[in-house]
């Protein structure tokens, strides 16, 4: 196996509005392109020529218009997930390689850009080329920039492995080569960055017999995606929701979840939770069955009209009843110390229930950092013997309302969480 990486000159300043696959045919018709070629084009150029310019001045406002996702963020400098899904510094938008006081973005759709090329390429020059758009991305984990596929048309993105044998014979279980981003990298080689040379030849791919595919090949899915949001940032983004998918949560992420409720600042270095954990139909039916008369006694007895106790009660029911999971946190007073003053006992009571608020919050937390949907209800709160009566828990214990928790809806409602004004609730001194 050899591979050949050649620089293509020629290729003038692009404004917006050029004929990009024009251009490219030129600086390659002297080149002998043949059948497996595959042309590397930077995302500068592409984006200069489909007009994606914006003013300088506009930095902040353009990030957060590129911007789906954050995913960290110090300081000035946003990790961002774009609309393509792709992860990368202040959602790509760049002022290297442009006019001074002008920023670029990212093509609206590297994939289409890379196919409209592959055909005009293909055509003009009679050959089955394959194009890759490029652009450079920092690397969690690692010092240093590199060349990434952001575009790919007439080749693989991504060869799947999996199935395959190694050469001891051993079964190959998870290995997905990322071809185009192999080949974005190679062409770096030779596109320096002030080197004014956007372009490269790549000459003997091995496709692997893989069928073609688009760069959205390479983003992750977040179903798969392990590093998906920032700690910090992870704060921010979770949401209370209250629609759930179908489907089993998995134990081991409630497991998880409980795990990281227990990290939460205890007194006397005691643990004075427990979470009873409802997966079972017939159990959570049962629960919602007594908290249901003991609420709907409440509401009679405040003369609340017959059907407004039941649109109250359905609603609660709905929420409650479509989650594949409740699970009731409870506290324990058991541990506090009894003071000869009313004033410390109430200070010592007060600070076990921050520990439980505390555990619910982490709990809440832990669940949306393994991607799940959980929404906190404050309903058992007000029927405690009732909830400890269904569910066999001992008097000494106090219900912490419930969660409900299960698979996250493609179509949940999660609005923007408004702006935050510190002055208004905190003061610095």
């Amino acid at each position: 196996m050899s591979l050949r990486i050649e620089a293509v000159e020629g290729i003038p300043e692009i404004r917006p509005g050029d004929d990009l696959a024009e251009l490219l045919v030129r600086a390659l018709s002297n080149k002998g392109i043949a059948d497996g070629d595959v042309v590397a084009v930077t995302q500068k150029v592409v984006s200069k020529a489909e007009g994606r310019l914006v003013p300088g001045e506009d930095r902040i406002d353009a990030i957060a218009r590129e911007t789906a996702r954050v995913v960290a963020r110090r300081g000035e400098l946003v990790i961002a997930e774009t609309a393509h899904g792709f992860v990368c510094a202040n959602a790509g938008v760049d002022a290297s390689n442009v006019e001074p006081g002008t920023l670029a973005l990212l093509p609206e759709d590297p994939d289409g850009s890379a196919e409209r090329l592959r055909a005009a390429i293909s055509g003009r020059l009679g050959a089955r080329v394959g194009v890759v758009i490029t652009d450079t991305f920092g690397r969690a984990w690692r010092n240093g920039l590199v060349n990434v596929a952001i575009g790919c048309a007439g080749l693989p993105a991504v060869i799947d492995l999996r199935g395959g044998r190694d050469h001891h014979g051993r079964i190959l279980e998870t290995t997905e080569v990322a071809l185009a981003d192999e080949v974005a990298a190679a062409s770096g080689l030779v596109m320096a960055k002030a080197a004014r040379v956007p372009v490269a030849l790549v000459r003997g791919v091995d496709r692997g017999g893989a069928p073609d595919g688009p760069a959205a090949d390479l983003v992750r899915a977040p179903e798969e995606d392990l590093f998906r949001t920032s700690p910090l940032q992870a704060l921010h983004a979770r949401r209370t929701i209250r629609s759930f998918a179908p489907g089993e949560v998995p134990r081991e992420a409630l497991e998880e979840a409980i795990a990281a409720a227990c990290t939460a600042p205890a007194p006397h270095h005691t643990r004075p939770w427990h979470f009873t954990v409802l997966g079972t139909p017939s159990v959570r039916a049962a629960l919602l069955d007594a908290m249901a008369l003991a609420w709907g006694a409440d509401l009679r007895g405040d003369g609340v009209p017959e059907d407004v106790i039941g649109r109250r009660i359905a609603k609660s029911d709905a929420v409650l009843g479509a989650a594949s999971t409740l699970i009731v946190p409870w506290l324990s007073l058991e541990g506090s110390h009894a003071y000869p003053d009313e004033e410390r006992t109430q200070a010592e009571r007060e600070m076990f229930m921050l520990a439980g608020g505390a555990a619910v919050q982490t709990l809440l937390l832990g669940l949306s950092a393994q991607g799940l949907a959980a929404c906190w209800i404050s309903s058992t709160l007000f029927c405690q013997q009732e909830v400890r009566t269904a569910l066999g828990v001992d008097p000494s214990w106090s219900a912490l309302g419930a969660v409900a928790c299960g698979r996250m809806s493609p179509d949940a409602s999660v609005r923007p969480r408004p702006p935050i004004e510190l002055d208004d609730i905190a003061t610095f001194r």
